[in-house]
């Protein structure tokens, strides 16, 4: 199953782009699920896989309804010990949505559709409506996140220790909740490794709407860093409501040359490596399947999307790792200088942070921060250095000659 998560600023019509995105891809034969948290003219308000039209489906995220549920469920496995703290049972209908919420129920959706009960439809094609472009960053970085918290605060080899539970629990006097908790960690740790699988594997790509103007270009420049950063490929770049260039009305062609100009820019900035759709502004608001099919047919919107796209449509996405290690001597040369390369293309040196802690890497870069486990090879190293030039940052690994093996 190939997977397109389409995201952009707010307001620029990523929703409208995501659902013709999904339309045109059921046209040509591809079983598709629509995924997104708004309701779209024309598609059915269900919060479970609903047919729109022939091959496509879609279902609405309903952050409310998980909050509610994750909670109520959360009370219930802890009941023994809130029983015994005096706590006070929360009902359904006082449960209030906190913030932040949105972004779980996110996760939660995508791991019913890659490895739930929602992946046994066979959808060849999954396209799923991001929230605005910053938020969008935040929710795919968070299961590699969540999972390393976990790891930190809940270590599986502490478990070895379970035996000894119920002679703690009676020297306390309380049962010990450890074995439940560690059973819900690890029910987490494997539902997050779903959806983070999902985000690297190799089909799956970011598709960016934007509005062409100057707001757009600098929202365009920080996330092509941040998309770097956490190593995901745009598939395309969807201009979207884009004027007609040529128009008798001076205030409606200045906004059409300023647009103009714009587009250009990117065709210099994101072309070849990433191609430029542009999508014409229809006059009006799209509403249902009519407005959605003009969009993805007239301007060829994702023409080539689908299970069995070229490689021209399918970059390789996280197949091959978007980072490379240098290697100027033999790699088994204790001497030798590592290079590891980390493209980070409109990064600049003053908004860049490089902390090296135990066998973990933290990357910041302007207002997104990465923490990556470094390979074996390059633990045994100490960090002699850093650089950034023409876009690739190259950090230098020392060997160190106490745990590098030396070769007779």
């Amino acid at each position: 199953m190939r997977t397109v998560l389409v995201t952009g600023p707010g307001g620029a019509g990523r929703t409208t782009v995501a659902a013709a995105t999904a339309l045109a891809a059921a046209r040509r034969g591809c079983r598709t699920l629509l995924l997104s948290a708004d309701v779209i003219p024309g598609f059915p308000d269900a919060t479970e896989p609903t047919e729109v039209t022939e091959g496509l489906r879609f279902a609405r995220i309903d952050s409310g309804e998980h909050f509610r549920s994750e909670l109520l469920d959360l009370q219930d496995r802890a009941s023994t010990v809130l029983d015994l703290l005096g706590g006070n049972r929360l009902d359904s209908d006082e449960l209030t949505e906190l913030p932040g919420s949105d972004r779980l129920a996110l996760l939660h959706t995508l791991r019913r559709a890659v490895d739930g009960d929602w992946s046994r439809d066979g959808h060849e094609l999954l396209v799923v409506d991001l929230p605005p472009l910053r938020d969008a960053l935040a929710v795919l970085a968070l299961p590699e996140q969540l999972r390393r918290y976990l790891r930190r605060l809940l270590p599986p080899e502490r478990q070895a220790a379970r035996a000894l539970r119920p002679m703690l629990a009676q020297l306390a006097g309380v049962p010990m909740p450890a074995q439940w908790l560690y059973d819900a960690a690890a029910r987490r740790d494997a539902e997050l490794a779903a959806v983070q699988a999902l985000i690297e594997d190799r089909t799956t790509t970011v598709r960016l709407v934007v509005e062409p103007g100057p707001a757009a270009e600098d929202a365009l420049r920080a996330a092509r860093t941040g998309l770097a950063l956490y190593g995901l490929r745009v598939d395309t770049l969807a201009v979207n409501r884009v004027l007609p260039r040529h128009s008798p009305d001076p205030w409606f062609a200045a906004l059409a040359a300023q647009q103009e100009k714009c587009i250009d820019r990117w065709y210099e900035e994101w072309a070849p490596a990433v191609p430029l759709r542009e999508v014409r502004h229809l006059g009006r608001e799209p509403q249902g399947l009519g407005d959605l099919g003009e969009i993805s047919g007239l301007d060829g919107l994702l023409a080539d999307d689908g299970p069995d796209a070229g490689p021209a449509a399918r970059p390789a996405g996280r197949a091959e790792d978007p980072w490379w290690i240098e290697r100027p001597g033999p790699a088994d040369s204790h001497d030798g200088v590592l290079t590891w390369c980390l493209p980070l293309p409109g990064a600049v040196k003053e908004s860049l942070q490089l902390v090296r802690r135990g066998d973990e890497l933290f990357l910041t870069v302007g207002p997104f921060r990465r923490i990556v486990q470094l390979e074996s090879g390059l633990r045994r190293c100490t960090v002699s250095g850093a650089a950034l030039t023409d876009g690739v940052l190259r950090v230098r690994f020392t060997p160190d000659p106490g745990l590098w093996p030396r070769t007779s």
